[in-house]
């Protein structure tokens, strides 16, 4: 049954291959956005050393490895469930041979594996020759954030998982994906590193499994994880996954109770 779970993740690469075009362009646009913040964040580091414990250097590296590292775990699972569910074909998937949620898991890392190497890695390649980007020149940071990397893969999918299983019981959870889009891409230190917050708001964020997406794997990247070791980051991130699982098999045992089939 594994190597079948497995043989999915080749399945849907070898699918996104055929829309590589799509993503060749949105290399384009990450590096768009990478250059738009990295221009803001010059304006209010003018005549600054550094900011919430970053320098411009480290900030523009952690901007750019955490757009980077988006591309690899961003995925629509939640969009994906939440339609199956709705037109009813969920109900063919409960009754096949398998897991339904870790096939959507394995699906969603085909696809995050296609843009880690088709767009993160060409994208923090043209990042580095356009602005001042510091890589590590340390092996073990590299092998560390593949790890942390994983993990954030892991944990924005089990959101995603939670979201989209939500559909089972209000019907339509599209302003429930919204939100859940925005929350993980503000509260996990995409749009502002999160020691940029005041004290009580990171006190709020470190109760929550959003800093383990972004943050903190980005902070270790670019150097500025004060206090904080790479196995302590992997520890939060090994926590947070675990926790995460528990809700995701409750709500999917409570759904497998109440299925409905809205469509054909």
């Amino acid at each position: 049954m594994m190597s079948a779970y497995l043989d999915l993740i080749r399945i849907r690469f070898l699918m996104m291959l055929a829309y590589r075009v799509n993503y060749y362009s949105g290399i384009v646009i990450y590096v768009i956005n990478i250059g738009a913040q990295y221009f803001l964040w010059q304006a209010i580091y003018q005549g600054k050393d550094s900011l919430a414990g970053l320098d411009a250097v480290q900030m523009t590296t952690y901007v750019a490895i955490s757009w980077m590292a988006r591309a690899f775990y961003f995925n629509n699972l939640d969009r994906e469930i939440a339609n199956e569910i709705r037109d009813g074909s969920v109900a063919v998937q409960m009754i096949r041979p398998y897991n339904y949620l870790v096939v959507k898991m394995m699906q969603a890392m085909g696809e995050g594996l296609f843009r880690l190497l088709l767009f993160s890695v060409p994208g923090m390649i043209i990042a580095s020759l356009l602005f001042p980007v510091r890589l590590p020149s340390d092996a073990g940071i590299w092998l560390a954030f593949a790890g942390m990397l994983l993990f954030s893969f892991l944990i924005n999918s089990q959101i995603n998982i939670l979201t989209g299983l939500f559909a089972f019981f209000v019907e339509n959870n599209e302003g429930m994906m919204r939100m859940k889009r925005v929350a993980v891409d503000l509260f996990s230190g995409l749009i502002i590193p999160i020691s940029f917050f005041p004290e009580w708001g990171q006190a709020v964020m470190k109760l929550l499994p959003f800093q383990a997406i972004t943050y903190l794997p980005g902070a270790v990247f670019a150097g500025n994880a004060a206090g904080t070791t790479v196995s302590s980051v992997l520890s939060i991130q090994l926590l947070w996954f675990a926790v995460l699982t528990v809700p995701i098999v409750v709500m999917w045992r409570a759904a497998r109770n109440r299925l409905f089939v809205q469509g054909g």
